[in-house]
């Protein structure tokens, strides 16, 4: 029994105009979400949804976690940054040194995102949205490999990666020095209850794994914090699929 990892949500104060932005650099599909608004699509079934819940608060620190793009060719690069600056995007600095060979950018409404450069081994093959990149620990690797049943294929200086059985972007975490909470999380997961699974065997489950218990969502679903206090939701009508 697993649950399954239904959206990545980045809340927005303009949930649109950032589903737009990213609709628009992924070559997504953008539908509408019953308890959402809108939610992009994957392109294939290697890929996870991103979903723009509305939220109230302005975003003032930075996130904890961030898309990361790869790039076949410093051509290429160029013409990714061109495009997502052409968006709406803008160039920003988060303590990067000029010798690295990403690029910094923040969409429309400030969420970071790295444009990386081309021979980036890690990330071969696992398409132009390459991964995840979240601040955490090496515990909330394994724990998120165990709750979501996606094999740990990173685990090196507290540097840890999971990746779906199907391929496609990664979801890694940097380990240690965490960056500070700084409140309420823009970047969380949406997860839905396997197939057939009773919701309190599996949020039983999660509770054993190191997850917490945070309290009810006002659509139904079930709170909870992974074991570095990141909050994800466990979802039991996700809505649109």
């Amino acid at each position: 029994m697993t649950s399954h990892l239904f959206a990545v949500c980045f809340g927005a104060n303009e949930p649109l105009r950032v589903a737009r932005f990213w609709s628009e650099m992924l070559g997504r599909e953008l539908v509408d979400d019953p308890h959402h608004g809108v939610m992009l699509l994957p392109g294939d079934d290697t890929g996870f949804r991103l979903r723009f819940p509305l939220v109230p608060e302005p975003k003032v620190v930075q996130n904890r976690a961030h898309l990361e793009l790869t790039s076949d060719s410093l051509e290429h690069q160029r013409q990714t940054i061109a495009r997502a600056l052409e968006l709406g995007a803008r160039h920003i600095d988060i303590g990067q040194l000029p010798e690295e060979s990403h690029v910094v950018l923040a969409d429309p409404e400030g969420n970071e995102f790295c444009v990386l450069g081309p021979g980036n081994t890690f990330l071969a093959g696992c398409g132009f949205l390459g991964d995840l990149s979240c601040d955490g620990s090496r515990a909330v690797g394994y724990f998120w490999c165990e709750a979501l049943g996606w094999p740990l294929v990173w685990d090196q200086d507290e540097e840890t990666a999971i990746q779906s059985p199907l391929g496609g972007p990664k979801i890694t975490w940097g380990g240690p020095p965490l960056m500070p909470n700084g409140g309420r999380d823009r970047v969380t997961f949406d997860l839905v209850p396997g197939v057939g699974d009773d919701l309190r065997v599996e949020v039983d489950r999660l509770l054993a794994l190191g997850a917490s218990r945070v309290g009810d969502g006002h659509d139904g679903s079930l709170v909870l914090a992974d074991p570095d206090g990141t909050e994800f939701r466990l979802v039991t009508h996700p809505g649109a699929a």
